[in-house]
């Protein structure tokens, strides 16, 4: 049978918007139905969009979410490449997102709020899936660094557990996640104002902001890589670098002055800020969607940790960066003094004044003691 009770939650308030036990829990029962009510209508077109409609939104993304999973554990087994979630991390979310507005325009409801997210999410796809590309992340046999290290770390055993359990399911659960607070929304459009408010517009407009803080981010991070690569080839200091900046190995000008990862910071930002986004527009402080972003944020807390940790055996520099520098917000003295690239010079030119002042010194009591003579 199909789903022909109403996929939507019986809500009156926006408030209601916010209740795990009456915006998600009612509809918990669908997810074990779902996959024999798609595959008994797999051939009847007509039926699966019945089936799609009339099954809750949030429900059908989890599903969506479970059935990636054995894909992803399969292909990384099968290749023993662990990476394949890598390659879909900044297509999914958009695609989540995506079907929010979708079903939302299939079922009637006010879908500007959406419709603007969707647009956002577009954006945020195509520019970290192109900044991945250019990385060669779709290259074949491409991988990331650390899942090798991994791997020879913990065994195959452990490392075949560690993929079945959060490599290929958590990861994949993670992205759906972080886009639960566009259902909140979706739920919430039904009882606000159906255009965008002055709130929504300013929500909108700081997603695209943190989009164009990655991208500065990135650019300047492919640019110091591509700089470092030909003084390495040519000898050659490329024009707008120093030689000290290159030798050192890592970058630390510009916006990497301020945060060692700005653009995971503007990252893990987004998804906070949607999160707040859908606590703004129930007048709620908080709801049950932000267990998405605050997974992200441990995600990233453990993964920059291993890459850190890489990093500073890697570049005897690295550790003073550490210091100085914040890991995602800015310390209070790289606001308050000199940004972390321009120290060097600094130390170099107050070394000269020593020498200089020394000297003068030296030179004044050598006059004084002739003098005296």
């Amino acid at each position: 049978m199909l789903f022909f009770a109403s996929a939507l939650p019986a809500v009156k308030t926006l408030a209601d918007c916010t209740s795990y036990t009456k915006t998600v829990a009612p509809f918990v029962p669908q997810l074990k139905t779902l996959p024999q009510q798609v595959w008994a209508h797999i051939s009847n077109t007509d039926d699966l969009v019945k089936i799609y409609t009339n099954t809750n939104p949030l429900i059908t993304a989890i599903a969506f979410a479970l059935a990636l999973a054995p894909i992803f554990l399969l292909l990384s087994e099968i290749n023993k490449n662990y990476s394949q979630v890598d390659r879909v991390w900044s297509i999914l979310p958009a695609v989540y997102n995506g079907h929010y507005a979708l079903w939302a325009h299939l079922n009637g409801l006010p879908t500007q709020r959406l419709d603007n997210l969707l647009a956002f999410s577009v954006v945020w796809s195509l520019r970290l899936t192109f900044n991945y590309w250019r990385r060669g992340g779709y290259q074949i046999g491409s991988e990331d660094y650390r899942w090798e290290i991994v791997k020879n770390k913990v065994g195959p055993a452990l490392m075949f557990i560690f993929n079945v359990v959060f490599i290929s399911l958590a990861q994949s659960i993670l992205l759906m996640m972080i886009t639960m607070p566009t259902y909140v929304l979706m739920i919430a459009a039904k009882h606000s104002q159906p255009d965008m408010s002055f709130s929504d517009i300013v929500f909108a407009r700081v997603l695209m902001g943190l989009v164009l803080l990655e991208f500065f981010a990135d650019q300047q991070q492919w640019n110091y890589q591509g700089a470092k690569k030909q003084y390495r080839e040519t000898a050659k200091v490329p024009p707008g670098y120093l030689r000290s900046d290159l030798d050192r190995g890592f970058i630390s000008t510009g916006l990497w002055s301020f945060s060692r990862h700005p653009n995971f910071l503007a990252e893990q930002s987004i998804w906070v800020v949607l999160y707040q986004w859908s606590c703004f527009a129930t007048d709620q402080y908080y709801n049950w969607a932000g267990i998405g972003a605050l997974s992200y944020l441990f995600l990233f807390q453990a993964s920059t940790w291993l890459t850190e940790l890489l990093t500073a055996g890697k570049y005897p520099e690295y550790k003073t960066y550490q210091a100085k520098v914040g890991r995602f917000l800015p310390k209070l003295r790289a606001l308050s003094t000199v940004p972390f690239e321009d120290e060097a010079e600094f130390a170099l030119l107050e070394k000269e004044a020593q020498k200089k002042l020394a000297g003068a010194g030296a030179g004044a009591a050598a006059s004084k003691k002739g003098k005296k003579k």
